[in-house]
């Protein structure tokens, strides 16, 4: 091969480790500290541990934060520097089981007064405050409230009615489905035009994760279905979990054992755990003799057990724990950032 295009793959190969290298970002709370910061995948403070309370950045590039002495939220970019916005007074949802996910699709929902709305990551109010509740983005769509009535919107703001008489709830979308609940109490989904995708039979039902949920029937069994509302695994166990694209498996109870199914219905008993944590990046965490380490698709250890408390993977990264101490480890179990952060959270990919 030319010796200058060899040269020249060189640079671009290490310009592009360099530039995702920059673009992973996670929130650390250093030794000693009582407040967080975000750090690279080298471990180095990139935004000062300053804030009492913050969230994960997004994918576009913004974090949320919320100024516990004026109890107000603002957005920064990497460098730090707040996004000017304009409104000054908002409210996000926070707590009561809720995260604050920061924007999806460009738009995030918030409380102007008394009413929801979204605000565009340009920080323009991108949809009127009018609603009584208001969904994260997924997909390019969203889900609204006003009264009794829901709707399905885009980004654009353009309202679908939602077709299901006498819907009590509608949860957010994953894949193109939203799962709502029936004046039965029974549950279905809905599809991004506001009608009814399928009919709502479920006890309960799950987020859509690579094309299959899981769903339970009135006798408490569940199984999986595909977005027709198929069973493609029957309902026989006792629990299950969302899928994992990845890995294609998913975490369910068979009788008191906790076991994981594939998309054909095969199930895999992992005997080498005494924990059994739901599959991420292709691992799952597992525990053997109170030490903590990660599994893989064939049951084995792919990380021996050795920390003292983790995170799941993503990005290819998990927050482990050794001692007291935390820091980040790839899929080899490797340290990527030293454990001497009192706190860190998941590695995020930042554009």
């Amino acid at each position: 091969m030319n010796r200058n295009l060899i040269l020249v793959l060189l640079f671009f190969s290490a310009s592009f480790q360099m530039v995702n290298a920059q673009n992973l970002i996670t929130q650390v709370r250093p030794s000693g500290s009582k407040t967080w910061g975000y750090a690279n995948i080298k471990g180095e403070i990139v935004i000062t541990a300053q804030f009492e309370k913050c969230y994960k950045f997004g994918s576009d590039g913004y974090a949320t934060i919320y100024d516990t002495k004026q109890r107000q939220y603002y957005f920064i970019n990497i460098k730090g520097e707040k996004l000017i916005t304009e409104i000054s007074s908002f409210k996000l949802r926070d707590g009561f089981g809720f995260d604050v996910s920061g924007f999806n699709d460009g738009l995030i929902p918030v409380k102007i007064g008394e009413k929801w709305g979204y605000l565009s990551n340009t920080g323009k109010v991108a949809i009127q405050a009018k609603y009584d509740e208001a969904s994260d983005f997924d997909g390019g769509f969203g889900v609204v409230k006003s009264g009794a009535n829901y709707w399905v919107v885009n980004t654009n703001g353009v309202e679908f009615g939602v077709t299901a008489p006498g819907a009590l709830e509608v949860k957010p979308f994953s894949e193109g489905l939203a799962p709502y609940r029936g004046p039965d109490k029974t549950f279905g989904y809905i599809g991004t035009d506001g009608k009814v995708a399928i009919q709502s039979k479920f006890e309960s039902v799950g987020y859509f994760r690579g094309g299959l949920a899981w769903a339970k029937t009135p006798d408490k069994k569940v199984g999986y279905i595909n977005p027709k509302g198929d069973w493609v695994i029957q309902p026989t166990f006792e629990a299950g979990k969302d899928f994992d694209p990845e890995s294609g498996l998913a975490r369910i109870k068979n009788g008191d054992k906790w076991a994981y199914v594939n998309r054909t219905g095969e199930i895999m008993y992992v005997m080498i755990t005494e924990k059994w944590g739901d599959f991420s990046n292709g691992l799952a965490e597992g525990k053997m003799g109170g030490k903590v380490g990660f599994f893989d698709t064939k049951g084995q250890w792919a990380i021996p057990p050795q920390f003292d408390g983790s995170r799941d993977f993503k990005n290819g990264y998990a927050a482990a724990k050794q001692g007291d101490k935390w820091g980040m480890i790839d899929k080899t179990g490797k340290w990527v950032v030293q454990p001497y952060f009192e706190g860190i959270k998941d590695m995020e990919l930042v554009q």
